[in-house]
């Protein structure tokens, strides 16, 4: 069973930086596909980001594209999320999630095997 722990929420003017972490366990890292996904209040979950099991390969939503990078430590089993320029839209619960079963980007629910809890990401104005 794949376990996701994430880490670096936190509260942040609009114009700041946060990184959030996704410590990995439970499998072999590099059989996965990694990705974020954010929720907002009153909101569905939607995607932010993914990384093929490499890291050569990167997807990104629209709204984050050019502000966010998403990473893979593979000697680490950790994925990242710089997020850079947030605005107070970014606001929400961001998920740490493992693909189904696949190496390769993806940007749905569908695709998710494993999610982790969750942390909290705030943007002021």
């Amino acid at each position: 069973q794949v376990q996701l722990v994430e880490s670096g929420g936190g509260l942040v003017q609009a114009g700041g930086s946060l990184r959030l972490s996704c410590a990995f366990s439970g499998r072999t890292f590099t059989n996965y596909a990694m990705g974020w996904f954010r929720q907002a209040p009153g909101k569905e979950r939607e995607f932010v980001a993914a990384i093929s099991w490499g890291g050569r390969s990167t997807l990104y939503a629209d709204s984050v594209k050019g502000r966010f990078t998403i990473s893979r430590d593979n000697a680490k089993n950790t994925v990242y999320l710089q997020m850079n320029i947030l605005k107070p839209e970014d606001t929400a619960v961001y998920y740490c999630a493992a693909g189904k079963d696949t190496r390769l980007v993806f940007n749905t629910i569908q695709r998710v095997g494993f999610w982790g809890q969750g942390t909290q990401v705030t943007v002021s104005s």
